[in-house]
């Protein structure tokens, strides 16, 4: 379970954090949740499915990694080999959380799991300066959870609004190797891209207004990338 505690220059010090990928620190993951924002970097390198939490039944947006849990096809050892990595995957170990009340409302504050497999006293860049001043790093990372704070509002409605106009569906993704090994991804959704061609003018300005015309067509573009990645799992079986 993880153990956040509100980030200070006091209680963490001396916390360092390690930057590098590999399975040791988590990033031995199957998928991982996007956001419209940043779906024209995502595309280029992922493709973007749709996730249904079987026990939630909450659908978001996701980068698509590997076939199976725990597979990550863009992880070898301690690099990730694509030229972008999900803005999810880079904020390990922190978190947005809340803090008290001020004038009503509560704060923002940036937490630490300091039972992450990154949290180090160490290696790893550190959190504080000596006088206690944050570091650029931590500067970087809170920029980072700031904007993915404002990022998972949207996709509510995102993913409201593909809805609304009947463009997601759901796919059962039949995946064929050149060992003959065959995968099936269930729990998925996708853009229906027949009907999506066939939205009326009226829909297409609507959904432009809202912001969400883009990240669809960023969605429809990212299944190109499913053929790279089984490239990657093929690849992967040569080793």
């Amino acid at each position: 379970m993880p153990n956040f505690q509100k980030l200070n220059n006091i209680d963490h010090q001396d916390l360092r954090v390690i930057t590098g990928f590999g399975a040791e620190f988590g990033d031995d993951v199957m998928f991982a949740l996007t956001f419209p924002a940043e779906m024209r970097s995502i595309q280029a390198q992922y493709p973007i499915l749709i996730y249904k939490d079987p026990a939630t039944g909450k659908m978001s947006p996701v980068a698509l990694f590997g076939f199976e849990r725990g597979e990550n096809l863009f992880l070898d050892g301690p690099h990730w080999n694509a030229t972008y990595v999900p803005a999810m995957m880079r904020r390990q170990p922190f978190l947005i959380g809340e803090d008290g009340a001020t004038g009503g409302e509560r704060q923002r504050v940036v937490a630490i799991d300091m039972d992450h497999p990154r949290v180090s006293r160490s290696d790893g860049e550190r959190l504080f300066m000596e006088q206690g001043s944050p570091t650029e790093f931590l500067e970087r990372q809170a920029g980072l959870l700031e904007s993915l704070h404002g990022a998972q509002a949207t996709n509510e409605g995102f993913i409201g609004a593909l809805a609304e106009h009947a463009l997601v569906q759901s796919v059962t993704l039949s995946i064929r190797l050149k060992n003959g090994a065959e995968y099936q991804l269930q729990d998925f959704f996708a853009l229906d891209d027949e009907a999506f061609q066939k939205l009326e003018v009226s829909v297409l300005t609507q959904l432009h207004s809202q912001g969400w015309l883009l990240p669809a067509y960023m969605m429809l573009a990212s299944m190109s990338q499913l053929a790279g990645l089984i490239d990657r799992k093929n690849k992967r079986l040569d080793a």
